[in-house]
C-alpha cells in the first residue's frame, strides 16, 4: 500500500514513528510520552453531553 494513498492517521503515524525514532530515546521514554499525548487530546473530545459544535 502506498502511503500516497494511505489514510490521514497512518500518514500521521509514520511521521510520528520517524520523528521519535530520529531523537533515539529510549523506547519506555517515547511510550511514556505518547500516553501523556493521547491523554491530552481525549480530553480535547468533546464529552457525548456536549456535542460535536
Amino acid at each position: 500500500m502506498s502511503l500516497e494513498n494511505a489514510p490521514d492517521e497512518v500518514k500521521l503515524a509514520v511521521d510520528l514513528i520517524m520523528l521519535l525514532e530520529s531523537h533515539e530515546l529510549p523506547i519506555d521514554t517515547v511510550l511514556k510520552a505518547l500516553e501523556i499525548v493521547k491523554r491530552d487530546f481525549e480530553g480535547k473530545l468533546p464529552s457525548p453531553d456536549q456535542g460535536e459544535g
